[in-house]
């Protein structure tokens, strides 16, 4: 059985420009068994029953104050204020970041001690002479990657490491795994990995 997780990335994204949000933690982060509530309402709730019903807690994981929060959830006519495109954002990232962490942990224990495949869509390749076929162009990619790339990108996210670090570590995988042929070729070349479109992980 194949247990899969998506990292959905806008289509400029590039290697080397992160967007704030992390889009390959939270792909990792959303390896699961069950989905994450739909709806920032709902999520809102999986928060507030995450931490007793405090109000204030909530409050403080996603650094607004304890007001806004009650605001966002009281059920009097005319006082309930919805959060804004940024609290959103910070709420999904909360709630994924407490969403069945057993099973998280138990798969990425998986992942570094077996590897896992990247799929992938993106403009990937060496920085190649122009008309080379290694040449960087948009391509379907489905590629085994060894548990040590797993446990970089695990270390990395533990450290605080930004967007563009995970994805660097990601293109050299790629690589040398993909380009490289395990090291038996194309030393010294740069790696192109731009304009991500999207990237699914599997561990088999």
């Amino acid at each position: 059985m194949w247990e899969t997780w998506h990292w959905a990335a806008g289509a400029a994204l590039q290697a080397d420009q992160g967007d704030g949000r992390g889009r390959v933690a939270q792909g990792l982060e959303r390896l699961r068994t069950r989905p994450v509530p739909p709806g920032t309402e709902a999520r809102l709730r999986f928060l507030l029953a995450a931490h007793r019903g405090s109000t204030r807690r909530v409050a403080a994981v996603l650094g607004v104050s304890q007001r806004t929060v009650q605001r966002w959830v009281t059920k009097k006519p005319g006082a309930r204020r919805p959060p804004g495109p940024a609290q959103v954002q910070a709420i999904e990232e909360a709630v994924l970041v407490r969403w069945q962490p057993r099973v998280r942990a138990r798969l990425r224990a998986r992942a570094e001690a077996e590897g896992f495949v990247l799929h992938t869509r993106a403009r990937f390749g060496f920085a190649a002479a122009a008309g080379s076929s290694d040449d960087p162009r948009v391509r379907w990619i489905t590629q085994s990657l060894p548990g040590e790339v797993a446990g970089e990108l695990s270390a990395a996210r533990d450290a605080g490491a930004g967007e563009q670090q995970q994805l660097v570590i990601l293109a050299r995988a790629l690589g040398h795994a993909y380009f490289r042929d395990g090291g038996r070729r194309g030393h010294g070349l740069h790696i192109a990995f731009t304009d991500v479109e999207f990237a699914d992980f599997s561990i088999g």
